[in-house]
């Protein structure tokens, strides 16, 4: 298998460093506002490579911090009033939920900077101890030009950094591009430390706690969102590496930014779509889907008619599990081709995900599979042990790319129908099965008299409800619950 890696601008080999072990460190939320679609799409992502890292037989041990001291939670603090620890428990506990529903793995352990301040403390006092870092009368900051690999995983020189650099650079740090490891001050959200009072520096939060819950030095895989690329991950190379002397992760990944009209989707931007209101509207599936149908490192823009058409893949995919389901009563007809054919699309669902997670790639396969499956299931002798073993198939795909084969029954869609059948006035005292066919006949009574108004009418009003009707080919009509 192999992936790419960011460090290296390059295609290379998964080899983890334990045998079948996976430490894997995706760098987490600053809770202080609603989660958005940028943030989903980064952990789906990351979700479809855990997955189908465990379907190949690694075990996974995947840490997410919690960013809960940060600028940002500080001024909305002071905006609003609100208690900084109340406000990110309760605004990571929303997130959670929500990503709960887009089916994404929970990681191993969460932990907050609030609570691992001594670990944080004690990786400094390494760096400075190594002639790392210095100490101000404004914090103790990084120093970047003792560092000789600095920038490389940016392809940035100091040279090119110090030019982005702000105007208004603290006059005390010897380097403009030197970064705070400790801030001195207080404020909202302050700590004791042998630097005085004051709070750590965002990157350091990273590679302390990274490493703590690794219980090594070294991680498997480090993650996140392009925009960290620069400084965040370029500024945890440089600290951990001078704190241990050992290389801080193996392999770096970074996802594509979600955009929107093409610009990179944020909230300082102002132009980003909560996670919440997006579900509302949206089912899990489909807009996981919609995140999963493009490469991980390429670009996604944000459009709502690709959502509609992701769910409506899903449905696709789904429905040919159904349709497997009400088969199995044909004849069993043994079919080399159909073997042939199918092994090959399965195999190449999992050649496309051996080459760097490629699931647009395997979801084309996927589709072909289907394909297959719909072809045989039309004839009136099926091939059941072939058909039986591509069921199975289909629904490992679906785990690995995290979509849910939802079951939902004439049960869950009751009250609704009762309610149409009184407006068309079919006996509510029958069962649910009887009524639907009572529709279906009343559908077909109306298209054999040509009142295609009130067959259309039929066929539209159980659509609202969730409930498919579709024409068989042969005659008949079957019907289906989305």
């Amino acid at each position: 298998m192999k992936i790419y890696d960011s460090l290296i601008r390059n295609f290379t080999e998964f080899e983890p460093i334990e045998d079948k072990k996976v430490v894997m460190y995706v760098c987490g939320l600053t809770p202080y506002d609603s989660a958005h679609l940028g943030h989903a799409r980064t952990y789906v992502a990351f979700d479809v490579i855990k997955r189908y890292l465990i379907k190949k037989g690694y075990k996974v041990y995947h840490i997410q911090n919690i960013t809960d001291v940060e600028d940002k939670i500080i001024n909305r603090c002071r905006e609003t009033g609100d208690n900084p620890k109340e406000l990110t428990g309760r605004v990571h506990e929303e997130a959670l939920e929500l990503f709960d529903k887009l089916n994404i793995k929970r990681a191993d352990v969460y932990p907050k900077v609030t609570e691992h301040i001594p670990d944080i403390i004690d990786i400094i006092k390494k760096i400075i101890e190594n002639d790392y870092a210095y100490e101000t009368k404004t914090g103790v900051y990084f120093d970047v030009t003792k560092f000789a690999g600095y920038g490389r995983l940016s392809g940035q020189n100091l040279e090119e950094i110090n030019r982005g650099q702000r105007v208004n650079v603290d006059k005390t740090k010897k380097d403009p591009a030197d970064f705070a490891l400790w801030k001195k001050g207080e404020d909202l959200i302050t700590f004791d430390s042998p630097w005085g009072k004051g709070r750590p520096g965002w990157h350091i939060e990273c590679s302390a706690l990274s490493m703590k819950y690794a219980g090594r030095p070294t991680l498997d895989i480090h993650g996140g969102a392009r925009d960290l690329i620069f400084p965040h991950h370029e500024n945890e190379i440089a600290q951990s590496e001078a704190a241990t002397g050992k290389l801080f992760s193996k392999y770096w990944m970074h996802t594509g930014f979600l955009t929107v009209e093409g610009e990179k989707m944020s909230k300082s931007l102002g132009n980003f779509v909560t996670l919440k209101d997006c579900l509302e509207r949206f089912s899990p599936n489909a807009l996981r889907f919609f995140f999963v149908h493009v490469h991980y490192r390429s670009p996604i823009d944000y459009d709502e008619k690709a959502i509609v058409a992701a769910g409506e893949s899903i449905e696709r995919i789904l429905n040919v599990l159904r349709l497997i389901r009400e088969n199995e009563s044909k004849k069993d007809v043994k079919n080399e081709e159909f073997r042939k054919k199918t092994d090959e699309y399965i195999n190449g669902f999992y050649a496309a995900m051996d080459d760097d997670f490629d699931a647009p790639q395997a979801i084309a396969n996927l589709f072909n599979l289907v394909k297959a499956v719909n072809v045989e299931l039309e004839k009136e002798g099926i091939d059941q042990e072939a058909v039986s073993s591509v069921a199975h198939m289909i629904r490992d795909m679906l785990w690995v790319l995290g979509i849910k084969e939802e079951t939902v029954t004439l049960e869950d869609r009751k009250e609704q129908l009762l309610s149409l059948a009184e407006r068309f006035k079919i006996d509510q005292g029958l069962p649910l099965e009887e009524i639907l066919k009572k529709f279906i006949e009343a559908r077909e009574e109306a298209r054999k008299r040509k009142d295609y108004e009130t067959s259309d009418s039929i066929r539209s009003r159980l659509k609202e409800i969730g409930i498919i009707l579709e024409d068989k080919k042969k005659g008949g009509t079957a019907w289906r619950i989305e």
